[in-house]
Parts: C-alpha cells; structure tokens; sequence
C-alpha cells in the first residue's frame, strides 16, 4: 500500500496521522477484500484556511470542512445504495492512484472536542470516510448513506473505534 502525505501544517503530529493513515487504509481495503500492495492514496494534512480556500474552489462553499476527497475515477453506484465499482488494479503494474484526500486539524479537533470522542478516534473516522469516498461511495441518497455508514462503523470497529452514528 502507498500512502503519500504532504503536511502543510507542521501542527499535525506526523507520526500519529502516518500510523493511523496506515491502519485505517488496511482496515478498509481488508474490509473489502482489496489488495492494498497494488493501491495508493495521497492525503493533504493542512489547516483551516488551506481546507476553507480547496472547499471554495471545488464546491463553492467558503468554509473550512473536516475532509475533502478526490478520486482519481469515477465509481459510483449506478443505483443508489449499490456497491460501487471497486478498483480492479493489475497486479504486475504499478499501485493504481485511488485519489487525494484532505484533512483540517482545526476543525477535526474542535469536532473530536465537541463530540467528547478522542482525537484519534475522530481522525480515524474521516481517514475511512474520505477513502469510501475515493472508492467510490456517498451519502447523497439514504440508501448510499446506509450503506457507507454501516461500512464506515464496520472498518472502525475493526480499529477499535465506536460506532461514530
């Protein structure tokens, strides 16, 4: 599995995000019976206003958010709540790039505060969700929030984290 991680923040604490990052890619491509030595992710740990400026520019919302995520293809679902077209790489080939994810430690400490959960528990969560969505799955509908919110509390589960529902 390759993670790349840029930190523009120099906030974040860099050996809990590679670590967690690690074991959260694992947890899900496990959990979806993925090879993860023929796939790559890219994640971006910034700050508010790094988030806030990508969120304007992507989705025409100028606020800071807790993660944003780009995949690298299209998978979705052509029915809602159907699992999506999961990567099929070659496995003599380089690792196919799933995407690049985003992560703002202002608002993911100040959730993980509010929530009363632990920092680790939360960034662990939106290390999962941003991945799904990489894969290809969303919550636009209540049949594809059903279905990637039980993934969601699955894959935690398997890191020891609660049900974030």
């Amino acid at each position: 599995m390759e993670i790349d991680i840029l930190i523009e923040d120099a906030s974040w604490d860099e050996g809990t995000l590679e670590a967690l990052a690690a074991r959260a890619c694992a947890a899900t491509f496990e959990d979806l019976r993925l090879d993860p030595q023929h796939l790559a992710v890219s994640i971006l740990a910034c700050d508010d206003a790094r988030i806030a400026a990508l969120n304007s520019e992507f989705r025409g919302k100028a606020t800071p958010t807790n993660v944003l995520s780009w995949p690298a293809e299209e998978r979705a679902a052509a029915t809602p709540g159907e699992m999506p077209r999961l990567p099929d790489p070659d496995p003599t080939g380089p690792p196919e790039e799933l995407g690049d994810i985003a992560l703002a430690l202002g608002v993911l400490t100040r959730e993980a505060t509010e929530a009363g959960k632990p920092f680790e528990h939360h960034l662990a969560h939106l290390l999962v969700h941003g991945l799904l969505h990489l894969l290809g799955f969303d919550h636009m509908t209540e049949a594809d929030a059903a279905l990637m919110e039980g993934l969601e509390t699955r894959i935690l589960a398997r890191l020891g984290v609660p049900d974030p529902y």
